[in-house]
C-alpha cells in the first residue's frame, strides 16, 4: 500500500478512504482498549480478569466523533502540506490525543517505554487514567496539547491565541458541544472579529455536535440545520456541514467537505495577501453531527447507548471484579478488526502508516505545541530610561501605570521585528492608563471603523482590548505564551476574579509540564496586571472593590506565582522589566493608576525589585538599632498611609524608634516558598518580638498566615477588610483601617512604654477621624491635610 498511496494524488479515491477508516477503527481500538484493559491488548488470549482495570475511569461518548476529524485532519495535512495542529476541546477525551500520538509514532519518541509494539500496546492501556499513569484529559504531558479541557469554554480562544502572529497555522479546534453552552465558549465565536488574514493564522473551528452532555441534550444539537446555518453565518462564519451515522458515507462527506474548507481558508489568504486585503473574511467552521458514543454498544438493558447521554463515560460495566459482561466488551473491541490493523507483534500496518503525516506535519510534533522551544530572545528598553527623578522622596507625582505605557510602548517597537509581544485587555487599556502605548501600535480589530467616533482601530496592531471579556482576552494571551510569545493582561483588580479559575487551570499546566513532562521546554510567564483597585475606586463602589485574586494565587505552589505590589512608577517599571521576559510562571502586579507620590530612586526601586523587600531608611528612625516599632507596606496606598502615619509619629514620639520596610514581592515572605526568607533573614527584617504593623493591598488573613511560621507573632494587620462603597479613595482606607490616623492609633496601643505619652495623639486622631467623616459627606471630596500632605524628611 506504500507505493499506491505516493503514488496516487486522488485523496477522495475508495482506496485512500478505505485507509482512512482502517485508522480511524485503530484509534478507535486503541481508545476503548485504554478506558478498559491493563494486559493482553491484543486479545491474543481469552480475556481473564486480571486483564482488566480494577476501576475503569474515562469517557468514552467523544472518542469516536473526534478521532474521525483527526483521521479526515490528516487526510487533509497531506494532500494540502498544511501547518496544523489540534486542540481537544471536549472535557475528558484524553484517549484521543493519546492514541493519535501514538499511531504517528511521536508518543514513542517522546516516551520510548511506550514502544509501537505488543508491550507497548500493554503499557499505553495500564497508564490511562490508572495511579503513576496519565491522566483522562489532554494534560501537558499529552503530546500536541497546549489545552487540557479539565475546565471547559477555552477551545476557542487557545487556537486564535496560538494562530496570533502565525499567518501559515492553522488551528483545527474541536468544540464540544457541551462546552459550547459555557459563556467564555460562547463568547469565542466572536475571535474572528480580532484576527487578521494577512499577519495571523486560521482558526478553524469543528463543532462535535454529538447531541448530549453528562445527562441531558444539548441546546445547539436540538437546533436545526437551517437554524445552525443561520446562527453562525449571523455570527460571522461560514458554515460547512457533515451529518451522518453511516461510517462509509461519513468518509466520502467528510472528504469532500473538508477539502472545501481547506480550499476556502487557502483562496482567503491568497486573495488577503496577493490584494493587501485586511478586511476581515467569513472563515469557515464546520458542524460535524454524528452519535455521541459512535461505534460503541448500541444498548444495554434495554435502554440505548450510542446517541445518546448514556454514552458519556463507561458504556460497558465490566471491569477485575465484575466479569460478567467481558464477552460484550470484546465484542465491542473486536468489531474494529484488530487483526486488519496491528500486526503479530503489535506494530501498526504498514498501508496504514503509510497516511499518517510525518515529521513536524504529525499535528501531535507540530512545534507550536512545545513552544518553548520556539521562544525568541525578547528585546527590552532600558528601565532607567523611565525613572522618575525621586531622590526628593515624596517631592513629585506621578501616574505609575502611565509610565508603564512608555516602557510598553518601547518594548513594541523594539520586537516591532519579531512580532512577539502583545497586550491583552477588557476594553481598559485606556481606563488603566497604558495610553502610551498607542504611540507605537493600534487596537487589532477587524470590523468596520467609523472616525470620528472610534480611535486607535486598525486591522493589525499589538494590542486586543475591543471585546469585553476577561475570559477572551486572558485566554488568548495563555495560548500565546504557551507557543512561545510575550505578553500581558491588564484588567481592572476585582474583575481578575472571574477568570481566577482561568488562572488556577493555567497554573496547573505549567507545574504539570515543568515536572512531569521533561520534554517541554519552558514558556514564557503569563502577566497579569491588576489595577483600578479595591482603595481607589472614585466612582464605581462596592462591587469594583476586591482585591482577593492575590489569595487565590497564593494558595498555589509558589515556585510558579509571583506576586508583585510596586508601590509606585519606578518600582512598577522594575518589576514588569523582571516579569516580562520571565519563564513558567504566572505574575501577577498590583499597580495603581491614579496620581501618586513618587518615593524611590532608580536605584532603590532596582534593589528592592532584586531582594523584593527593603528597609527604607529615610522613612526610618532606627538607625539600625533594634526598633520598637516595624511598619511594613506592600502596595501603593500602604505605602503612601503608613509613610504619613511615620510622619506623625516622629512628630509627636520623636523617641519612637521606628523602621520601616517595603514588601514587593509579597510571596518571598513565605517560609514555603523555594524563595522564601530563612527565619534568620526574616528576623533580621522584622525582629522576633516587636510589635509589627503590616499595611497591606489585601485581606488580612494571607499576611497572618504568612506570620503564624514565623517567629514573630506580635503582628497587626491592616489590609482590606470587606468594607466599602461609593465614597472617597482616602475613606476607602478608613473604612478598613487602613489610613494614617488608624495606623497611628494602632502603634500607640501596641507599645504600652508609648501609651501614655500617646494618649493625647490618640484623642487627636480620633478628632480627625471625626472631621473626615462629616467632612466628606458635605464636600465630597477628601480632606485639603490629606490631599495635601506631602513627606517631609524626618529630622
Amino acid at each position: 500500500m506504500d507505493q499506491t498511496i505516493e503514488k496516487t494524488t486522488d485523496y477522495s479515491s475508495k482506496e485512500y478512504l478505505a485507509e482512512v477508516d482502517k485508522y480511524w477503527r485503530a484509534a478507535n481500538y486503541l481508545s476503548v482498549g485504554q478506558l478498559y484493559l491493563k494486559d493482553n491488548p491484543l486479545l491474543k488470549r481469552p480475556l481473564k480478569a486480571s486483564d482488566v482495570k480494577v476501576h475503569p475511569i474515562g469517557h468514552w461518548g467523544t472518542i469516536s466523533g473526534q478521532n474521525f476529524i483527526y483521521a479526515h485532519l490528516n487526510r487533509v495535512i497531506n494532500k494540502y502540506n498544511l501547518n496544523m495542529f489540534y486542540i481537544e476541546g471536549p472535557g475528558h477525551g484524553g484517549q484521543v490525543m493519546v492514541s493519535n500520538s501514538y499511531l504517528d509514532g511521536s508518543y514513542s519518541e517522546l516516551y520510548p517505554k511506550i514502544e509501537q509494539n505488543a508491550q507497548g500496546l500493554q503499557r499505553l492501556f495500564k497508564q490511562f487514567s490508572f495511579p503513576g499513569g496519565v491522566a483522562s484529559h489532554a494534560d501537558p504531558k499529552t503530546p500536541g496539547s497546549i489545552h487540557e479541557g479539565g475546565e471547559l469554554g477555552y477551545s476557542i480562544l487557545h487556537g486564535a491565541g496560538a494562530v496570533l502572529d502565525n499567518p501559515g497555522l492553522i488551528a483545527a479546534v474541536v468544540v464540544g458541544d457541551g462546552e459550547s453552552e459555557t459563556g467564555p465558549l460562547a463568547t469565542s465565536w466572536q475571535v474572528n472579529k480580532f484576527l487578521n488574514p494577512v499577519t495571523d493564522g486560521t482558526v478553524l473551528p469543528i463543532l462535535n455536535l454529538n447531541g448530549f452532555k453528562i445527562a441531558n441534550p444539548t441546546v445547539l444539537s436540538r437546533e436545526s440545520h437551517e437554524e445552525l446555518e443561520d446562527y453562525f453565518k449571523g455570527l460571522g462564519w461560514d458554515p460547512h456541514f457533515v451529518e451522518g451515522k453511516d461510517p462509509a458515507k461519513m468518509h466520502v462527506l467528510m472528504a469532500a467537505e473538508m477539502d472545501k474548507i481547506i480550499e476556502e481558508i487557502k483562496a482567503i489568504r491568497k486573495n488577503a495577501k496577493d490584494n493587501d486585503d485586511e478586511s476581515r473574511p467569513a472563515w469557515p467552521m464546520l458542524v460535524f453531527r454524528a452519535p455521541k458514543g459512535w461505534t460503541g454498544p448500541k444498548e444495554w438493558d434495554g435502554e440505548p447507548i450510542e446517541g445518546s447521554f448514556r454514552a458519556h463515560q463507561i458504556p460497558i460495566p465490566v471491569d477485575q471484579g465484575d466479569m460478567q459482561h467481558a464477552d460484550q466488551l470484546v465484542d465491542w473491541l473486536k468489531s474494529y478488526r484488530p487483526e486488519e490493523l496491528f500486526n503479530d507483534d503489535g506494530t501498526l500496518k504498514a498501508d496504514i502508516k503509510a497516511i499518517i503525516p510525518k515529521g513536524d506535519k504529525r499535528m501531535a510534533m507540530n512545534p507550536v505545541t512545545n513552544g518553548g522551544q520556539l521562544a525568541k530572545h525578547l528585546e527590552k528598553p532600558n528601565p532607567s530610561d523611565y525613572a522618575l527623578d525621586n531622590k526628593d522622596h515624596g517631592a513629585i507625582e506621578g501616574q505609575d501605570m502611565m509610565v508603564l505605557g512608555a516602557y510598553i510602548r518601547d518594548l513594541i517597537k523594539l520586537n516591532d521585528k519579531n512580532k512577539n509581544f502583545r497586550g491583552f485587555g477588557p476594553d481598559e487599556t485606556l481606563s488603566n492608563r497604558l495610553n502610551k502605548v498607542f504611540e507605537a501600535t493600534k487596537r487589532q480589530w477587524m470590523e468596520p471603523t467609523d472616525p470620528p467616533y472610534d480611535a486607535l482601530l486598525a486591522s493589525h496592531g499589538r494590542i486586543i482590548d475591543s471585546m469585553l471579556s476577561e475570559h477572551m482576552d486572558e485566554g488568548m494571551l495563555e495560548a500565546y505564551t504557551l507557543t512561545g510569545r510575550y505578553g500581558f493582561f491588564a484588567s481592572y483588580e476585582s474583575f481578575l476574579r472571574v477568570v481566577d479559575s482561568m488562572l488556577t487551570q493555567h497554573f496547573k499546566w505549567l507545574r504539570n509540564a515543568h515536572e512531569e513532562a521533561d520534554w517541554r521546554a519552558d514558556v514564557p510567564s503569563l502577566n497579569v496586571i491588576a489595577s483600578s483597585t479595591a482603595f481607589q475606586q472614585d466612582h464605581n463602589g462596592y462591587s469594583h472593590q476586591d482585591p482577593g485574586v492575590i489569595n487565590h494565587l497564593a494558595e498555589k505552589k509558589t515556585k510558579y506565582i509571583r506576586a508583585y505590589l510596586p508601590a509606585d512608577a519606578n518600582t512598577l517599571v522594575r518589576v514588569f522589566d523582571k516579569a516580562v521576559d520571565s519563564k513558567q510562571l504566572i505574575n501577577l502586579i498590583v499597580s495603581s493608576k491614579h496620581p501618586r507620590p513618587q518615593w524611590f530612586t532608580d536605584t532603590e526601586a532596582k534593589d528592592l525589585v532584586e531582594k523584593g523587600l527593603g528597609i527604607i531608611d529615610w522613612a526610618s528612625t532606627d538607625q539600625g538599632t533594634e526598633p520598637d516599632l516595624v511598619i511594613a507596606a506592600a502596595g501603593s496606598e500602604p505605602t503612601l498611609e503608613s509613610l504619613a502615619a511615620i510622619s506623625i509619629l516622629h512628630k509627636a514620639l520623636p523617641d519612637l524608634k521606628i523602621r520601616f520596610i517595603n514588601v514587593v514581592d509579597l510571596l518571598k515572605l513565605k517560609k514555603d516558598d523555594p524563595r522564601g526568607l530563612s527565619d534568620d533573614e526574616f528576623d533580621m527584617y522584622f525582629t522576633k518580638d516587636k510589635p509589627v504593623i503590616f499595611a497591606y493591598h489585601g485581606y488580612d488573613d494571607l499576611i497572618k498566615d504568612i506570620f503564624f511560621d514565623r517567629h514573630n507573632h506580635n503582628l497587626h494587620v491592616h489590609g482590606y477588610r470587606e468594607e466599602g462603597d461609593i465614597t472617597t479613595p482616602f475613606d476607602m482606607r478608613v473604612r478598613n483601617d487602613l489610613d494614617r490616623f488608624h495606623l497611628v492609633k494602632e502603634a500607640v496601643l501596641d507599645m504600652p512604654d508609648f501609651t501614655e505619652k500617646g494618649a493625647h495623639l490618640m484623642q487627636e486622631m480620633d478628632d480627625l477621624l471625626q472631621k473626615h467623616h462629616d467632612y466628606i459627606r458635605e464636600a465630597g471630596t477628601d480632606l485639603p491635610e490629606v490631599e495635601e500632605w506631602q513627606w517631609e524628611p524626618l529630622k
